[in-house]
Formats: C-alpha cells, sequence, structure tokens
C-alpha cells in the first residue's frame, strides 16, 4: 500500500459486558477500537442495580457510552450474554456498522464473534489472557487487557516523570516573601496535551512508525469532540505538536501540489 494511503476504514460499535471488563481500562479500549475505525454505537451491558457495576458510573457519561440495563432473572445465569448477543445481531443485520469490537472474556461470544466474520463484517476482541482460544482465535484481531494495563503504566510513570521540577543550582539565601495566591487547581487534561496527542497518535500510527497529522486530528475529536490547539496556546494542531520536540519529530511529503505533515514519537 503507498505510503499515503490508509488502511480500510470501518464504523464500529463497541460492545462491553460489563460484568467482564475494567472501567479503568476503557479510554485504552477506545483507542485500540479507534485504530481500525469510528467507533460510533458504544454500549455497556450489565445489571445496574448491583452494587459491582458502580464503578462504570463515572466513565460512561464521560465517554459517551450507553448503559443498557439487564436484570439477572435468574441465580447463575448471565443474562447480560443474551442482551448483548441480540443486540449485535440486530446491528450486523441493520448494517450501520461494519465493524464490532466485543470487550469480554467469556467464552459465551464465540459463536458471535465467529457469524459476525462469516458475513464479511470486521470483529475484534478485547479481554484478559485467560479468555479461551475459541473466542480469541474467531476475531480478527483481539487485544489482551494486560498489555493495555502495561500501557497505562508507562504512560502515569512518564506523565508524573515530565511534572517533576528540574533541579535548580543552590542559591545564596534570601528574605521570605509572603506566601502569593493559591491558584484555582486544575486537571491534568486541562494543562498537558500529551496524554491525549499520544492516544490519537496510537490510533493513526502505520508499520513504519510515522502517523500522518490529519489522521491524528480525526483520532482526537474521536478522542475529545471538544479538543481544541487554541486551548493549549497555538492556533494549529501542527504547531502544538512542534511545540513538543522532545517527544515529537515531525517530517512534511509534497504529493499533487499540497503537502502532508508526519508524526512520530521519538525513541
Amino acid at each position: 500500500m503507498p505510503e499515503d494511503q490508509y488502511p480500510p476504514r470501518h464504523k464500529i460499535a463497541m460492545l462491553i459486558d460489563g460484568d467482564n471488563a475494567q472501567a479503568s481500562l476503557l479510554p485504552q479500549m477506545l483507542v485500540e477500537a479507534g485504530k481500525y475505525g469510528q467507533v460510533t454505537v458504544r454500549r455497556i451491558y450489565g445489571d445496574w442495580t448491583t452494587a459491582n457495576m458502580n464503578h462504570w458510573k463515572e466513565v460512561l457519561n464521560y465517554y459517551a457510552v450507553q448503559p443498557i440495563q439487564q436484570f439477572r432473572y435468574t441465580v447463575g445465569k448471565n443474562a447480560t450474554d443474551s442482551a448483548m448477543i441480540i443486540d449485535a445481531m440486530d446491528l450486523l443485520h441493520s448494517g450501520v456498522v461494519d465493524g464490532f469490537c466485543l470487550v469480554s472474556s467469556d467464552s459465551d461470544y464465540t459463536r458471535l464473534a465467529t457469524r459476525i466474520r462469516e458475513s464479511g463484517v470486521f470483529v475484534m476482541g478485547i479481554g484478559e489472557k485467560k479468555t479461551p482460544k475459541p473466542f480469541v482465535n474467531a476475531c480478527d484481531v483481539f487485544v489482551y487487557t494486560e498489555n493495555l494495563e502495561q500501557e497505562q503504566k508507562s504512560q502515569r510513570a512518564e506523565r508524573q516523570r515530565r511534572g517533576q521540577p528540574k533541579k535548580k543550582p543552590e542559591q545564596p539565601p534570601v528574605a521570605p516573601l509572603p506566601p502569593p495566591a493559591e491558584p484555582e487547581a486544575e486537571t491534568e487534561t486541562e494543562n498537558d496535551p500529551i496524554p491525549i496527542l499520544r492516544q490519537a497518535y496510537e490510533m493513526a500510527v502505520r508499520e513504519d512508525g510515522w502517523a500522518r497529522l490529519d489522521h491524528m486530528g480525526n483520532a482526537l475529536y474521536q478522542l475529545d469532540p471538544g479538543f481544541d490547539p487554541r486551548t493549549y496556546g497555538h492556533r494549529q494542531l501542527s504547531r502544538l505538536i512542534a511545540s513538543y520536540k522532545e517527544i515529537f519529530e515531525m517530517r512534511t511529503k509534497e504529493i499533487d501540489g499540497g503537502t502532508l505533515f508526519y508524526v512520530r514519537i521519538k525513541e
């Protein structure tokens, strides 16, 4: 495939088995699915009257994921599986999506993944390493959450490292000044665009390690429709990324009288 072309993009339905997934990894899961297309349908299934679903409630609104209520009619039976499978088949036959991301470690979805793939529709899975092999092999792509956890820890450690002040040379003592008024607290995402820029890069990166800038822009709006380089003092995304020379490098390519920008994260 020529360098300036992009792999086929899908409209993806992400269906999450809330009983078999981790809420803390939802951002990473959206990034993984976003590598293969635009996640247009986002649903999570579970019995929201139970306490074990409470850890999902904080992240659902932020990432616009629709909770689907499914009561447990019988003890020991997982009604979530049936509801998720029925919805998946409805979406498959409606034609509103041409890709699926099934988030679960449950072997009950093996036949569903096989049926979707037999229809010529892209299907990926996300689950733990304990996921039975038949379900893994029924998907076109399968991502283990343990790898996402490790990636999450690495990114957190890097943010902490970058947030540490550089050691300054010792200065002679001076008379203390009155303490300044404390500024209003800001969240990490308000201060630092690097986490979301990295996520967008991971969604758009090619095998050669380079990502087209316009594809990164599309990924950014998937992650946060309110993203704006002007929030960080730059009128253009290219200038925002270029301001972080210690993290990103950029190059250009002339195509049909136009200029394409490419981005790569430095090792």
